[in-house]
């Protein structure tokens, strides 16, 4: 796990990637173990981030499950991974860091109600 998170930070970073963030999600029972978010320089740039993740990341045998990509915003789910590229005024305006940094499962059900 941690060598897959290395090289999606450290290949964001060559590309000239910002603000990398890795958010350990395991213990908190999130759907996921980790999310990496990154600011792009714009929408060709992300363009360019994933089109090198894709490769860098099939080359070591990872699967990609899905993408989402708009100009503003691009998610990579990789099952156990999730990668966020955004751009500035995108990851100003969700601020997902927040959300991400305050989550914590119990809190969210701490009434015992889940969802069915």
């Amino acid at each position: 796990m941690k060598n897959k998170i290395e090289l999606i930070t450290t290949l964001i970073d060559e590309k000239k990637g910002e603000n990398i963030q890795v958010f350990d999600m395991g213990s908190k029972g999130y759907f996921v173990d980790n999310v990496i978010i990154a600011t792009t320089l714009g929408d060709r740039h992300g363009s360019a981030l994933l089109d090198t993740l894709k490769t860098a990341l099939k080359g070591e045998g990872e699967e990609i499950l899905g993408v989402e990509e708009s100009d503003d915003w691009i998610v990579m789910d990789l099952g156990d991974t999730l990668v966020h590229l955004m751009t500035p005024e995108y990851r100003a305006k969700y601020n997902i860091e927040e959300f991400l940094d305050e989550y914590e499962y119990d809190k969210l059900y701490a009434d015992g109600d889940e969802f069915d």
